[in-house]
């Protein structure tokens, strides 16, 4: 199956066209533009700093339904006792640069958040799109994640941990706020044993497209969401 090239025509192929592995396309840019338009049609860029922007569709796709967020004893204590402080889009270069610099072992592309990649969704956060969760202790930034918002869905990009459960409270506290604003979909794009036991599973990528299809017109919710709970 072809790997389709872009150009500067604001434009993707049908994300179902994708090759087995996920990969659609390749070329274009980071621009706010493009970067909305792939993550509407369910397709997200993914490279390193070596190649060009590659685009990506997989099939299948790790989802999470907030309905179906899996929260253990141990964690509901973690965050009954306020072990962490937690935040909204407090500080959201300081997530994505840590998600960019935290050392992944055993991951192919432990660095695959460019300083390209950083500075669009820095300028998606300035427009209100992009969105991060701080995780604090001891005033000290400790974990995080950031992702997109569109309609009602919330596209998860990348989160970081520096203590054990860090990543997991700012999560489950953004999954837990996003239920009670209507969201209906979380993309967490592929599968790791972390999302799997908060609850996310596979499925056929044509059922994600369906589902974010239905999903794209609800909530409103560009902003700032340092009150967002």
């Amino acid at each position: 199956m072809p790997v389709f090239q872009l150009t500067e025509e604001l434009i993707f192929p049908n994300p179902l066209f994708g090759r087995p592995d996920g990969l659609l396309a390749v070329g274009g840019d980071l621009s706010p533009a493009r970067l909305l338009l792939a993550y509407s049609l369910g397709i997200f860029p993914w490279y390193s700093d070596e190649d060009p922007i590659l685009w990506w569709s997989p099939d299948p796709r790790m989802v999470l339904l907030p309905s179906n967020l899996r929260v253990t004893k141990s964690m509901k204590q973690v965050l009954r006792n306020n072990h962490f402080r937690i935040t909204f889009d407090t500080d959201f270069r300081s997530v994505i640069t840590s998600c960019q610099q935290i050392d992944r072992p055993g991951q192919e592309f432990g660095t695959w958040i460019t300083q390209e990649m950083l500075e669009a969704y820095c300028q998606l956060h300035e427009m209100g799109y992009a969105h991060s969760v701080e995780v604090w202790k001891d005033e000290q930034l400790v974990g995080g994640l950031y992702g997109i918002s569109l309609g009602n869905c919330f596209f998860g990009e990348s989160m970081f941990a520096k203590m054990s459960n860090a990543s997991k409270a700012g999560f489950i506290t953004l999954v837990q706020a996003l239920e009670n604003k209507g969201f209906a979909l979380i993309d967490c794009q592929t599968e790791t044993n972390h999302l799997n036991s908060l609850g996310a599973e596979n499925i056929p990528r044509i059922e994600f497209l369906r589902m974010l299809k239905n999903n794209l017109n609800g909530n409103d919710l560009k902003g700032k969401w340092t009150d967002f709970r």
